[in-house]
């Protein structure tokens, strides 16, 4: 592969024959698909993670990450940001606070161990499965605006539309609706774009509903405890392991959330059964 002077597009065309059964038929033409870049997390000069997403958003990546990965606190912990191309991917380079620096590198020297779990450079499984901030927040909302923030998420999904292939977090707000959504080819890593953009933003994830297009698994409910999220709904199932950890996080989860309803798996006290008038 050569190596690239520029960052792609996060879709692009390729030539592809399409057989449908019906007509019996071959047909060739092209279609867009998503873009898969590696991108590597450096942490002041040293290598912390490599993960494959969407070249889109990166610098919303960044911070998101940072943030769920409890790198950082603040985005004010970040002194310098950039994100260069590199060979056939891309690097993120970090650089942070003193103070944060020492404190990050401290917990590196206190995990590092002979084996690891291979998550996003965590070392252990301690570590993985640690234990979640509580979510506190005043939101209530009805049943209605839940599935008004649902349908209110595909418009929004520019790069799904295109491709068909690539997942969504959004954030809904009472009275504005829809602020703000981010894709990516990973749905971890769309809901750290949406982190890291809600954080560049001054955005408050307790002040709304953070919206998934893909399943709740407990890595996704420890990112949305991490940013603050009150409500977490999303268009597929949980798992076992994330209702546990949704319900000691004291986040409302919400799950299955489609045109004929959703299933409310914790917390439900955020949400009233019953018409409201807090539909954007």
């Amino acid at each position: 592969m050569s190596e690239p002077d520029t960052i792609p597009p996060p879709a692009r065309r390729v030539a592809r024959i399409v057989w449908r059964h019906r007509e019996a038929s071959a047909t060739a033409g092209e279609r867009a698909i998503p873009e898969e870049l590696a991108v590597s997390f450096d942490f002041d000069g040293v290598g912390y993670a490599v993960m494959m997403a969407s070249p889109v958003d990166l610098e919303d990546f960044a911070v998101g990450f940072s943030l769920t990965e409890t790198i950082i606190t603040s985005p004010d912990e970040i002194e310098e940001l950039s994100v260069l191309p590199h060979g056939n991917g891309v690097v993120i380079r970090i650089g942070l606070t003193p103070a944060r620096r020492d404190a990050v590198w401290e917990r590196r020297r206190y995990l590092a161990g002979p084996s690891g779990c291979g998550l996003c450079g965590i070392d252990s499984l301690d570590e993985a499965l640690r234990a979640c901030p509580i979510v506190t927040s005043d939101l209530r909302v009805s049943a209605t605006t839940i599935a008004a923030a649902m349908g209110a998420l595909a418009p929004h999904q520019t790069l799904n539309r295109e491709t068909r292939a690539v997942h969504a977090a959004g954030f809904w707000q009472v009275g504005t609706g829809i602020a703000t959504v981010r894709e990516d080819v990973g749905r971890h890593n769309a809901l750290d774009k949406l982190v890291g953009a809600l954080a560049r933003q001054n955005l408050n994830p307790a002040s709304g509903i953070t919206l998934l297009t893909s399943r709740i698994s407990v890595e996704m409910v420890q990112k949305a405890a991490i940013a603050g999220t009150p409500i977490l709904a999303a268009v597929s199932a949980p798992t076992a392991l994330a209702i546990r950890t949704a319900e000691a996080a004291n986040i409302t989860l919400v799950g299955i959330a489609r045109d004929d309803g959703f299933e409310i798996f914790t917390h439900p006290d955020r949400i009233t059964l019953e018409p409201a008038e807090d539909v954007a």
